[in-house]
């Protein structure tokens, strides 16, 4: 056995991205990965290598989930679609027609669409909180409620790596009487046969991999009060995401758990036309620009749309969300693409991970773009 075994499958004349996948093993330091294609609702890849942990001694398999940290924000932002779509949730209107508790502290006014584009000023909190804390909904959907913005709301984007989770998803749940993983459950997961989780069954949980924290800390973005409460109150780690409690409860923002194939079967179905999770014009609500802003905390350069980060590869329109580390999903319409890579070593950076960049470099190559 050599020291990254890869397994899966490539369609004929995707075997540029097999070979890019095995040279993240032998030449990007890969420990566990693995990626997905659908291109025009075919899979097309369907790549797994590697081990589930840095001990080496189970392999990577078809069914390993990984935590996806913010790339779950994507799955979060098809659910909100899906109620904008039905009827129940308006764009425009106040947070706190739907969630009144949100109106403390300076908030009556603020806008869904700024919600779901990062535009609120409710980064995180400034009391200090535990990652027990984190596990706790009641706890912090009443914290955030009382947190007044810490940055004009509306004006800039400013990042909210934990709270927009909560925020979002204490809407779905006000609307819906639903978790955000009960909701995603039942109106993307099961609809498509797609392994993709927010909080995880017991019985899922030996098919977790374990994350591994990149060699080198990044530094926090930004300074300020806006920025320590959206990265560093509390700070997560691997450690963190390694334990069973982390994993069964729901953070919408960060713990979101899936196959590549799973999460590719999502995207791919926003990109082939067929209106399974939402309609062609929702989804071109939910990729539209909210305008070009200074970003306050996290310094993206990346434009947001209705809860998509926008622009992948080479397509400027293409909408999805990475993850802290590596882990990434996003549809590609205009070439019918879902693409998603998960991997349990991360790297020091959200949009400049090199073995991601690779693999999306490779699969335009293999369309001609």
């Amino acid at each position: 056995m050599t020291d990254f075994p890869v397994d899966g499958r490539v369609h004929e004349g995707y075997e540029q991205v097999a070979d890019v996948f095995r040279q993240n093993f032998a030449h990007r330091d890969e420990l566990g990965a693995a990626v997905a294609v659908v291109v025009d609702g075919r899979p097309v890849v369907d790549l797994w290598g590697g081990w589930t942990g840095p001990d080496r001694t189970t392999p990577w398999d078809r069914r390993t989930l990984t935590n996806v940290w913010s790339a779950t924000k994507g799955l979060l932002a098809i659910c909100a679609l899906q109620l904008i779509e039905s009827g129940d949730l308006e764009p425009d209107a106040p947070i706190a027609r739907y969630w009144p508790e949100f109106a403390k502290a300076g908030k009556a006014h603020i806008p869904v669409r700024w919600l779901l584009s990062h535009r609120s000023g409710v980064t995180g909190l400034e009391q200090p909180i535990t990652d027990a804390d984190l596990l706790d909904w009641p706890k912090m959907i009443g914290l955030l409620a009382a947190q007044g913005p810490l940055f004009e709301p509306g004006g800039a984007i400013g990042h909210y790596s934990l709270s927009y989770g909560y925020l979002v998803g204490e809407v779905i749940r006000r609307i819906t009487g639903l978790t955000v993983g009960e909701f995603l459950l039942a109106n993307v997961a099961r609809p498509l046969d797609a392994d993709v989780h927010i909080g995880l069954s017991a019985g899922d949980l030996p098919r977790c991999s374990t994350t591994v924290e990149p060699d080198v800390i990044p530094a926090l973005p930004a300074v300020g009060c806006a920025a320590l409460a959206a990265f560093a109150n509390p700070r997560l780690t691997a450690a963190l995401a390694n334990q069973a409690g982390w994993r069964v409860a729901e953070v919408p923002a960060a713990n979101g758990h899936a196959t590549a194939f799973g999460l590719a079967t999502v995207y791919g179905c926003l990109a082939d036309g067929s209106g399974r999770l939402l309609q062609r014009p929702t989804i071109e609500l939910g990729r539209s620009g909210q305008g070009p802003c200074a970003d306050l905390i996290a310094g993206l350069g990346a434009e947001f749309g209705l809860g998509f980060m926008l622009g992948f590869g080479p397509s400027p329109r293409a909408f999805g969300h990475d993850g802290f580390g590596g882990c990434t999903g996003f549809a590609d319409p205009e070439r019918g693409v879902g693409f998603a890579y998960v991997t349990n070593r991360m790297g020091p950076g959200l949009r400049t991970d090199p073995r991601r960049a690779a693999l999306v470099e490779a699969v335009y190559g293999c369309l001609g773009s």
